[in-house]
């Protein structure tokens, strides 16, 4: 994936993130780079890329459920 178009999916990711927590965008964004979703998003072969921004941000909010 084109890392621009990567760039702005992570942005509405976190956006939604921010969002659906309630929490500001600089909260959101430390939560997406410190979750196990980032390190897969950043992984081509992992697919995530290729699915909604609502779905990766609701993986992340179950992520941060079970930790």
């Amino acid at each position: 994936m084109n890392e621009i178009l990567l760039w702005r999916k992570i942005a509405r990711i976190v956006t939604l993130l921010s969002q659906r927590l309630g929490v500001d965008a600089k909260q959101a964004l430390n939560i997406f780079y410190s979750s196990r979703v980032c390190t897969l998003i950043h992984n081509p072969k992992s697919g995530l890329q290729l699915l909604s921004d609502a779905y990766v941000a609701e993986e992340i909010v179950m992520e941060l459920q079970h930790s």
